[in-house]
């Protein structure tokens, strides 16, 4: 229900307070915790300083000193303060590369073993201080899908809420990393706009739950039906509708077979395969006529010859939206049916006897949010002066609160709200402003439950409640349960947690916390680790980004783009369920398929649209997260590919290694091209620069292995071309291909120790060999989106740990999770 009279402004004074506290915690929490003075060279240190300085003026300053500065780094001027975040960058690239042995370089005189351990000590140690102080400075925001999902579950509400907000600023390819979240009065005025969004749709403005009902209906029966029965569709006897053609107008859109409020419904289609010894394939989703609306999928299934059967799914569908039934992969390739028509083709078809939607669908009435509010107090409907009025269908209830101390009823509310939306006690102090607001309001004449609404809507803008509150140093057992629910759910810890969090042995008994990881890993919500983790982990969320050349790739669907994504997703899930060695994220002997992943990939047996997993041959290409099509994708631009943009992504993602940026006047490709004819020798001729060679060196060979797979996936030998090249003799459902074979593809390459590789495939077993870098790096991934914040110089220690146990217990990805859950990253700040 929406009071009349309720007057957001009258929140403004709270509201303005927890604007000025959540303000003042931003900026305190950005300076506290530092060093006095976070200088490098300090009197505690004396001796490690001085080891420092001796080891860079007798093996440094030749190179970078003295007028000298190759590469850009002149010692002399640089500064030490690692407290700044850039110099700091700078001083921890000197130790990594003096650590790796890059410098000094080889031709150069070498420091002995000792002397170079003893400057890496000393550095250590003032890198490890400067950022063990820094790292638990940062103040963690809920991003936009933590907010949606946490509002949602606590009231019962399926709102879009994310799509309301500004986006959320990355790091290091996360969202949720609280460096990067910052707060503005326009996002602030959003969450007043949310939490109003989610009262309204929470609380019950009628008397029982909406009715549900089942609508049948059949494209016989639709609108403008008989300008296509027995003309384009089959109307069969046994009443069915034959479509012979995928994605071709008319459409599968069924008007009738139309919701009229928002809420969950069942989806029941019945049909056969006709004329076709395979079943065929078909999406079910929904449509509307609103302009730029979402169009969603709900799902690929498939109906066999035979006896008629029902597809039953369950979906969220908005308000005026129609059912959407849509085959795949059948055509009219010779156009029979215009020409002599659709009586007597005999092509395969889908045929279509009815749809059913059932809804909306109430699993509980009132909701959880409508308890959580009212549980305990006196809601009761105001009787229309008429009885009568209650049988009218304009009528709409009106209800008031009876109490006789509504200052204390609304006390005890706002605590159990508060304590929900805190994930922890709420104790007197914190809710004392919001008891102060709703006391105000009812001063100026607002009823109890308007009130209650004003000092609940600025209670989802506090600090509190935006914010996880993380005391710097070891967490206590609500902040680990917090910690823990938002990375396996994405969500506020549900009522166990919080009772274990209240028993104290989150943070005294390991195993109790491995419980709660394993409960959580088999919760359904923790279907949003996947999908929120793999998005940004493999950059899933940019699959939208680019639409492939249609002429170039005319193969590209919306069939395998879906299936692209749950190949993905399926994958990491079966990895932690399965519990698979980590090696298996860039090599495995079996892959996530339906048929349309394998018809893309060419593996053979594969039957119907459910991605499951099927074993590869020895030979084949596919197996691990670089040989998916949504990788791929993600990686190339729709057009063509760069090696430099996959060998990037494959550092970063999988090898956990960032390539830096280009030295400052050096352009992406150098400027004398005389000669080059194709990417690789544009690539070879730039890393004859002495500026780009070294890291060119790391970059581009993973890249060169890639070039064997196209912008869409497919494996490749040559490339394609829509200018000069040899003509294809091909075609793609019926039509004629443009485009032309250009030059071979060549995926050799040497990796930066030397390792040669012919092609992919000696590519791929190289990188898997390499298990204790794949595991470090994915311990590190797991680990800042687990903890919303990007790890540094002093996590190096714990993750080698966990390394170094994978290792020796030979785990696999849910031992992964498991040790990351325990380890002092997680359960410290």
């Amino acid at each position: 229900m929406t009071p009349t009279n309720l007057r957001i402004e009258d929140a403004i004074p709270v509201f303005l307070r927890c604007l000025r506290f959540l303000l003042f915690l931003f900026i305190f929490t950005a300076s506290a915790g530092l060093p006095a003075a976070g200088v490098l060279w300090n009197e505690a240190a004396a001796a490690e300083v001085q080891g420092v300085e001796t080891f860079l003026k007798t093996t440094c300053h030749d190179c970078h000193a003295n007028g000298e500065e190759e590469g850009g780094l002149d010692l002399a001027v640089l500064g030490a303060e690692l407290s700044d975040v850039a110099l700091f960058a700078k001083w921890e690239r000197i130790y990594d590369r003096v650590a790796d042995g890059e410098m000094p370089p080889a031709e150069a005189d070498q420091p002995t073993a000792a002397d170079r351990q003893a400057f890496l000590n000393a550095l250590g140690t003032q890198l490890i201080a400067a950022h063990a102080a820094r790292k638990g400075t940062v103040l963690r925001r809920l991003n936009r899908r933590e907010y949606e999902n946490t509002l949602n579950d606590l009231f019962g509400t399926n709102l879009k809420l994310a799509q309301q907000l500004p986006e959320d600023g990355r790091a290091h390819e996360f969202d949720n990393v609280g460096a990067a979240l910052g707060l503005s009065m326009v996002q602030l005025q959003k969450y007043l706009e949310s939490a109003e969004a989610v009262l309204d749709e929470s609380i019950a403005d009628t008397l029982a739950a909406p009715e549900s009902k089942v609508v049948r209906a059949s494209y016989a029966d639709t609108r403008g039906a008989e300008q296509w029965l027995n003309k384009i569709w089959l109307h069969r006897d046994d009443g069915a509708v034959v479509f012979f053609r995928s994605q071709a107008y008319p459409s599968g859109m069924l008007r009738e077979a139309n919701v009229r409020e928002d809420g969950w419904y069942k989806v029941r289609v019945t049909g056969y395969a006709f004329q076709s010894d395979e079943p065929i394939t078909f999406s079910i989703g929904a449509t509307t006529f609103a302009r730029g609306a979402e169009q969603p999928t709900f799902g690929y299934f498939a109906f066999a010859p035979g006896k008629p059967t029902t597809i039953e799914l369950r979906a969220w569908i908005p308000a005026r939206y129609m059912i959407d039934v849509t085959p795949y992969g059948i055509s009219d390739r010779n156009n029979e049916i215009r020409q002599n028509g659709v009586i007597g083709y005999k092509g395969p078809g889908l045929a279509i006897q009815h749809v059913e939607v059932e809804g909306p669908l109430t699993d509980e009435f009132p909701t959880r949010g409508h308890r959580l509010l009212f549980d305990g107090l006196n809601r009761k409907e105001i009787p229309p002066s008429n009885p009568n009025d209650r049988r009218k269908p304009w009528y709409t209830p009106k209800f008031e609160i009876a109490t006789t101390n509504p200052s204390q009823d609304a006390a005890q509310v706002l605590q159990r709200v508060a304590t929900k939306a805190f994930r922890r006690p709420a104790t007197r102090e914190q809710i004392a402003p919001y008891v102060e607001l709703f006391e105000t309001q009812r001063q100026e004449g607002a009823g109890f439950e308007e009130a209650l609404r004003t000092a609940v809507t600025a209670l989802f803008c506090s600090p509190n409640f935006l914010c996880l509150r993380e005391n710097e140093g070891w967490l206590d057992d609500y902040a680990v349960a917090s910690r823990l629910s938002y990375f396996l759910t994405r969500s506020a810890p549900d009522d166990e947690l919080l009772a274990v969090a209240a028993r104290g042995k989150l943070t005294t008994d390991r195993d109790v916390l491995l419980a709660q990881t394993e409960r959580l890993l088999a919760h359904p919500h923790s279907a949003r680790f996947v999908e929120d983790f793999t998005d940004a982990w493999l950059n899933l969320r940019e699959i939208e980004f680019t639409n492939p050349d249609g002429a170039l790739f005319p193969e590209f669907d919306r069939f395998l783009q879906y299936s692209m994504l749950e190949e993905t997703r399926g994958y990491f899930r079966k990895l932690i369920d399965d519990n698979l060695p980590v090696e298996c994220v860039v090599k495995s002997d079996f892959a996530m398929l339906n048929e349309r992943l394998a018809e893309h990939y060419g593996v053979a047996g594969v039957r119907g649209p459910q991605i499951r997993p099927v074993k590869l041959p020895a030979d084949s290409v596919r197996g691990g997260l670089l040989s998916q099509g949504a990788v791929l994708k993600v990686s190339a631009n729709g057009t063509n590919t760069s090696p430099v943009v996959r060998g990037v992504f494959v550092m970063e993602r999988l090898l956990g290694e960032a390539p830096p940026p280009p030295p400052p006047g050096v352009p992406g490709v150098e400027p004398d091209i005389r000669g080059a004819t194709t990417l690789r020798e544009l690539l070879d001729r730039h890393r004859d620069q002495a500026n780009c060679r070294s890291c060119h060196q790391s970059i581009d060979p993973p890249g060169f292995a890639l070039e064997s797979f196209n912008p869409i996936g497919g494996w490749r030998e040559r490339f394609r071309s829509l200018g000069d090249g040899e003509p294809v003799n091909v075609e793609i459902d019926g039509r004629r291909v443009r485009y032309k074979w250009g030059p071979e593809v060549d995926a050799t390459g040497r990796l930066a120790d030397g390792e040669k590789f012919s092609g992919y495939r000696e590519f791929r077993d190289l990188l898997a060999e390499q298990d204790d870098v794949l595991t470090r790096s994915l311990a590190e991934k797991l680990l800042t989106f687990a903890t919303g914040r990007e790890l540094g110089f002093s996590d190096r220690a714990e993750i080698e740990r966990i390394a170094g146990e994978m290792s020796v217990s030979q785990g696999g990805v849910r031992d992964l999770i498991r040790l990351a859950v325990t380890s002092s990253i997680f359960r410290r700040k």
